[in-house]
């Protein structure tokens, strides 16, 4: 179920980038550069949070696989939801400066 949220979430902002020509795909490097901070932040802190038993996830809600202590969707949360965001942002700037 988590997978079919993300999937959403991508889906939803797909256009952004199809009709608007936001760009962000298309640059790789400044979209790592925007992702690498939110990952190091996040998932230490998730991770951190999940082995002192302050959060912890659904197993019927998830595919299975896991890195470390997290589910394998947690680490895709931090990257899509990030995409998402810098594609509604570059969206809005866009139409903006029209």
């Amino acid at each position: 179920m988590y997978l079919l949220v993300l999937a959403g979430c991508l889906l939803g902002t797909l256009p952004l980038e199809l009709v608007l020509h936001v760009g962000v795909y298309r640059q790789a490097r400044r979209l790592a550069l925007t992702l690498v901070p939110v990952l190091a932040v996040f998932l230490t802190w998730d991770a951190l949070a999940v082995r002192a038993g302050q959060w912890g996830f659904d197993d019927r809600q998830l595919s299975g696989p896991s890195v470390g202590n997290l589910p394998v969707e947690e680490l895709l949360f931090f990257v899509v939801i990030p995409v998402c965001a810098v594609l509604g942002f570059e969206a809005v700037r866009k139409v903006r400066d029209l």
